[in-house]
């Protein structure tokens, strides 16, 4: 199993409020596709004080990489992810990504 973590650093209250825009999106993505499942999102709390750079985040879970590619193939994630760099300070620099397979 993949589980895909995105962490975002929002330009602003108008980033927070497109990134939020773009959840409902990715949330229909991985409904719809075979092998993804667990689709969460949220605000960062930071509670341990190592990533207060990155405001909100996502996690979905994927049972492999072939479920996790179709995810990233996908028109509406690919559009959706355009409004997430959009969104961020520093466009990509502004997103951290993770994939942890376990």
């Amino acid at each position: 199993m993949l589980i895909h973590i995105v962490l975002m650093d929002p330009d602003g209250p108008e980033g927070l409020d497109r990134i939020e825009a773009a959840m409902p999106i990715l949330a229909e993505v991985c409904a719809e596709l075979p092998g993804a499942s667990g689709f969460a999102h949220g605000p960062n709390r930071d509670f341990e004080g190592k990533s207060a750079r990155y405001a909100y985040g996502f996690e979905v879970r994927f049972t492999d990489r072939e479920a996790h590619l179709a995810y990233e193939r996908h028109p509406d994630h690919i559009r959706a992810g355009g409004m997430l760099v959009a969104a961020c300070k520093g466009g990509h620099a502004g997103i951290f990504v993770a994939d942890l397979e376990v």
